[in-house]
């Protein structure tokens, strides 16, 4: 694919979604950095229904540690992996409070140090509630960047990485909303939703359907 083909596929996601966010419900980068923590292997929606009840009982650090680990369990037992999860919460509450005063690094070295942090989920919060042009490559993406063409690469960080280095810098900012939220409502998984696509004619995929 070449440079004038990325680029017309980004004009069309911005043009269709100027405004593209997370789906995740959150109003502070820790709500944020907790749901997204809780959204692995789940849903956006199951996660949203649990961080409702829970931030408004506990959305800082230390409420969560007071809440204790079996606290927190009986508000994420919805989710899938809930004690897992839990328990590195619990951890991670406890290094943001006694090393970063309660609030959210901002750097991917210090995200990445968190229990239950990881290079797409570091990725997500520089992004979102930072600004950084970064790209967190979930499923969704992945099959997207390779499908079209406009990022191939046989693992994820090969996918990332390919994305950084093609994606036009006006377009960084959002491109892991765009591209996420077109992976998960029309170039889906199993039929892809081609006759819906903003950008059939661009995209490379040999296997367009007509639905």
């Amino acid at each position: 694919m070449n440079k004038a083909k990325r680029y017309q596929i980004f004009q069309r996601l911005r043009d269709h979604n100027p405004t593209p966010s997370t789906e995740l419900n959150y109003t502070t980068p820790f709500e944020l950095l907790i749901a997204v923590v809780l959204s692995a292997q789940a849903t956006d929606r199951s996660v949203n229904k649990a961080t409702a009840n829970l931030f408004t009982v506990a959305n800082t650090p230390q409420a969560i540690l007071e809440l204790g680990e079996e606290g927190l369990k009986a508000h994420i037992k919805t989710i899938g992996l809930f004690n897992s999860k839990a328990t590195n919460i619990i951890k991670l509450c406890r290094i943001l409070v006694e090393r970063h005063g309660g609030d959210v690094p901002r750097t991917r070295a210090e995200l990445e140090a968190l229990p239950g942090v990881g290079r797409k989920t570091a990725n997500v919060i520089l992004n979102t509630a930072f600004g950084e042009p970064t790209i967190a490559v979930d499923t969704h993406i992945y099959r997207v960047a390779n499908r079209t063409g406009l990022a191939r690469g046989k693992t994820v960080r090969e996918v990332e990485d390919q994305l950084l280095r093609w994606t036009p810098e006006e377009f960084r900012r959002d491109a892991h909303h765009w591209l996420i939220l077109h992976g998960r409502y029309v170039c889906v998984a199993r039929k892809p939703r081609c006759g819906a696509c903003v950008i059939q004619d661009l995209c490379e995929y040999p296997g367009k359907t007509e639905a």
